[in-house]
């Protein structure tokens, strides 16, 4: 008899335990988009935060320099034998005068959970000047912009965090690391844990700013032979 009062007391503080957790997990959730996104706001004109769409994903728009752009920090959980990585996918959207779509990708290893780089049919050779384990890619070589238009606009990827630069009929994006998961908690719960990482505004100003700069490279590209 004792041990069945036992096994309930033990089951119900057990019950109470796994819902405390889900109410702090639930609002860890909620205020993860304001927490992360807290310091990069400051440089947008109109800024708004919200969680994405799928689990692991926070988004912020808003206006820079003019021009509307889209800022989503993405948990990737895909490659494997790493650790999950938290992307920061700066995007500056609208119509841009090309016809294809160009890739470029550091350190491909795998599948991602943000790009269909693994999809464009065709590998362009990497110009000698350009950052060393980049691959690029295409739709179509005979539709995307000259690549001595990119040269002059990849910074962001001479360092290690830089991951990928696209260029789409639809917009400009460059996708940058934010953080790798705790690996002793990944390694022994499975969770993916990045501890207090934030988007530096520092960084994502200069991410914008290459888009800009890359943007008005295509457009006078553009003029110059239509």
């Amino acid at each position: 008899m004792w041990q069945t009062i036992l096994g309930i007391v033990l089951a119900g503080l057990l019950a109470g335990l796994l819902v405390r957790q889900a109410i702090r997990r639930a609002r860890q959730r909620k205020s993860e988009p304001d927490r992360l996104f807290e310091r990069a706001r400051t440089i947008l004109d109109h800024p708004s935060v919200a969680a994405g769409a799928t689990a692991g994903t926070y988004l912020l728009t808003g206006r820079f320099a003019g021009h509307d752009v889209q800022v989503k920090a993405v948990t990737d959980t895909l490659a494997l034998r790493k650790l999950p990585s938290l992307w920061l996918m700066v995007t500056l959207p609208g119509a841009v005068p090309v016809s294809g779509t160009l890739d470029l990708m550091m350190r491909p290893t795998g599948p991602t959970s943000f790009s269909n780089f693994d999809h464009l049919p065709t590998t362009v050779a990497t110009p000698p000047d350009f950052p060393e384990h980049a691959v690029i890619r295409t739709d179509d070589p005979a539709l995307m912009p000259p690549l001595e238009l990119i040269q002059p606009h990849l910074s962001a990827f001479r360092g290690p965090r830089g991951k990928e630069l696209l260029i789409t009929p639809k917009g400009l994006r460059i996708v940058v690391l934010l953080a790798e998961a705790d690996r002793a908690r990944y390694g022994v719960l499975r969770q993916a844990d990045f501890g207090d990482a934030v988007v530096d505004p520092e960084l994502l100003a200069s991410c914008l700013s290459e888009l800009i700069a890359l943007r008005v490279g295509i457009d006078n590209w553009h003029t110059r032979t239509s």
